[in-house]
């Protein structure tokens, strides 16, 4: 929000960025040198500095290439969708087609689209979902 209201749209994006401080190109903001892996100075040992000739280059290559990769999806769901499931488990358990009509259906979610939802949470949190049925299964007992 903040930059939102250091925006000045009758600017370039660099004129923007460059007034608040910030940098439009990472790369030229923190460069990575280029290292020569050949004539690397490296300290021995704690003595003295001297010369090594790196002999894995390949390490520092590979580790680079790593770097450059995307990040992966971690698979998590969101707390409005956790809450959501839960809510339509612990008011209509497995009657799918009950929970469709359901007010707190405003994702209009059809039977199937509701069942895929329980079983991707059950993938997911396998452990919170069997506590949670557990937690329900008590809920039961102490009502009757």
């Amino acid at each position: 929000s903040h930059i939102r209201h250091a925006w000045d749209p009758t600017k370039s994006v660099a004129q923007n960025l460059a007034e608040m401080g910030l940098a439009d190109d990472p790369n030229k903001a923190v460069p990575v040198p280029k290292k020569n892996l050949l004539g690397m100075e490296v300290e021995s040992d704690g003595r003295k500095q001297g010369k090594k000739i790196v002999r894995k280059p390949y390490v520092v290559n590979e580790m680079e290439y790593e770097a450059s990769l995307p990040e992966k999806k971690s698979n998590t769901l969101s707390r409005d969708l956790i809450d959501y499931v839960r809510y339509m488990i612990q008011n209509h358990g497995e009657n799918y087609k009950a929970s469709t009509g359901y007010e707190k259906n405003y994702y209009q979610d059809t039977p199937k689209q509701i069942k895929r939802k329980i079983n991707v949470y059950k993938n997911f949190y396998p452990e919170e979902y069997k506590d949670f049925i557990a937690s329900l299964k008590q809920e039961k007992m102490d009502v009757q």
